[in-house]
């Protein structure tokens, strides 16, 4: 999950203004933030730009942590599955 919200909140911007500095729909920003919508790398990086021009301190990883890390720190590490009886 992506941390859009949180620090487009600490900057103290609305959904809309995010939107305006990166040029998609106030929708889109809530469709990012929610997991509605599919971001690509290349507006990722746009999102953090903005972030940081806008007023908060951010790195790429900060709003888009590694999900397999996130997972691990909350306790839902990805096991490997284990080999039945016929080694599958």
């Amino acid at each position: 999950m992506n941390k859009i919200s949180e620090h487009r909140n600490k900057a103290k911007v609305s959904q809309a203004g995010l939107a305006k500095t990166i040029g998609v729909t106030p929708s889109t920003i809530g469709n990012y933030e929610s997991g509605i919508r599919n971001i690509n790398v290349e507006m990722c990086w746009k999102i953090v730009k903005a972030l940081n021009q806008l007023g908060t301190e951010c790195t790429f990883d900060d709003v888009f942590p590694d999900p397999q890390e996130d997972c691990e720190t909350k306790g839902h590490a990805v096991k490997p599955p284990i080999k039945g009886a016929n080694g599958e």
